[in-house]
């Protein structure tokens, strides 16, 4: 009789603990059917990071779930934190990239402070709250970096409805936004005359997403609009070719002086855009050939819409922004100073093996297959790092784009040569290179779109991590 006592306090305690950390919110009691947007100044320097309220509106119907609004993914360099002032109870939080973070990396930050706009959103509390902002520290964990308090009656607040004007065209609609994963398309470098080559290239692009998996399968659990913003001038900015154009959603190549690295500054009226539509996700199409764009996690995605591997771009920045996966490749120059690796990537398809017997994707991976995972690594390295000599030298040299396509496609063929008939191409495993080093990170498959432009295909790892965001997103 004792013993079921004490188990039965235990039982009591063990419930109180976990009440703490699991907490069921009845969206009604707490949030109003719309989207509470905080403009931010997001301020620093590689050593350091401020914050600044700009501005906190309406931002139209919420689009998110109204049963799942606590984020379990564990995505993301950033963590935001809605709780109610008055019990503390967190009622909403998501991860999230950002440009600020991508920029602290690169070497520029130590010599300068930059700034930049962002935005969180979440539904429209009924009562205030406290927004709390976190980040990862050397350990991978989230700690709290900033705070402030957001009453929504305040007169700081606006909740009037932003009157759109812009023209939308509804590529696909499976359900109510609640209820389905929301994707917004915006375009820019389109001029009026060209709005129906911009809804085509939505269509080709989006139709290509949605002929790979997991997307295909799940196509039903989407919701897919445009919104069009016609250009003075057809095409945007490009600083090393010396092309500058001011089109109306700024987007720019040379981003943190990358030629190929393609994102758009100006958030606020990005996201005055995006909000015509109930949206969760973006991608922005630039009506331009240069090859190139970018994918920042639960920001946006770019890509050259005009590019013979445009439909490549479109899947694997997307891959990016929705699912936080991590570039795979390692031989092309990027800007990031990434470092001596000491702590396991949060991305889900990358991995620092600090302990091989606790692989992140062990569950795909077959008993016979040996962790790391052998592959012809020496001979794609010297090929690889062959062709972005040659890639370097075209651009340099400023040829027609076409030259660059062509290198492209050889370089596709050949390295499919070598990565499509290895002892373990098909299986899961630990292929050394990845994320940007040659040596010391692994990707868990030997070709995937997030290593190489050879397939439309995502490897099993990277399907599974797609789709738990769908599942977080969707009724």
């Amino acid at each position: 009789m004792k013993r079921n006592f004490i188990l039965f306090f235990m039982l009591i305690a063990f419930c109180n603990s976990y009440s703490q950390f699991v907490q069921t919110i009845n969206f009604k009691d707490y949030f109003e059917n719309k989207t509470m947007r905080v403009d931010y100044f997001h301020n620093g320097n590689a050593a350091e990071e401020h914050f600044a309220i700009d501005r906190i509106l309406n931002d139209g119907e919420w689009a998110g779930s109204k049963m799942k609004l606590i984020d379990n993914l564990n995505l993301g360099l950033y963590f935001f934190e809605v709780q109610d002032k008055e019990t503390s109870i967190i009622l909403f939080n998501k991860g999230f990239a950002s440009i600020f973070g991508e920029w602290q990396t690169i070497s520029e930050a130590e010599e300068k402070w930059g700034t930049f706009h962002e935005s969180v959103r979440f539904p429209w509390p009924i009562n205030p709250v406290k927004l709390i902002m976190k980040k990862r520290d050397a350990t991978n964990q989230f700690v709290k970096i900033w705070e402030t308090d957001i009453d929504p009656t305040s007169r700081s607040v606006n909740p009037a409805e932003d009157l759109k004007s812009y023209e939308v065209f509804n590529y696909l609609k499976n359900g109510h936004a609640s209820e389905k994963v929301d994707i917004v398309i915006l375009g820019d470098g389109y001029t009026a005359e060209e709005m129906e080559k911009y809804q085509n290239d939505v269509k080709r692009l989006v139709g290509e997403l949605f002929e790979v998996e997991p997307f295909k399968s799940r196509k039903s659990d989407f919701n897919v609009s445009a919104v069009e913003t016609p250009s003075e001038v057809s095409g945007v900015n490009r600083p090393h070719p010396g092309i500058f154009k001011r089109t109306p959603l700024s987007v720019s190549y040379s981003s943190f002086d990358s030629e190929r690295y393609a994102l758009a500054y100006d958030n606020r009226t990005i996201r005055d855009v995006a909000a015509t539509v109930p949206y969760e996700f973006m991608f922005l199409l630039i009506n331009e050939e240069t090859y190139g764009g970018g994918g920042i996690y639960r920001l946006y995605a770019t890509v050259a819409a005009n590019n013979r591997f445009s439909d490549y771009i479109f899947v694997h920045e997307f891959g990016h922004h929705f699912a936080g996966l991590a570039d795979e490749y390692y031989t092309s120059s990027v800007s990031y100073d990434v470092g001596e690796i000491t702590v396991e990537p949060y991305e889900p398809n990358i991995t620092a093996l600090l302990d091989k017997n606790d692989l992140k994707w062990n569950s795909l991976v077959e008993k016979d297959t040996p962790i790391p995972t052998p592959w012809e690594k020496e001979k794609y390295d010297d090929f690889s790092y062959g062709i972005q000599n040659e890639r370097n030298a075209l651009r340099a040299a400023k040829v027609p784009e076409a030259k660059v396509e062509a290198l492209f496609e050889r370089e596709r063929k050949e390295s499919a040569a070598i990565l499509d008939h290895m002892e373990y191409t098909g299986k899961v495993g630990a292929f050394e290179g990845g994320g940007y080093m040659q040596y010391g990170l692994y990707r868990p498959y030997a070709d995937c779109i997030m290593f190489t432009r050879n397939k439309q295909q995502f490897c099993p790892v990277c399907q599974d991590a797609i789709s738990k965001v769908i599942d977080q997103y969707t009724k």
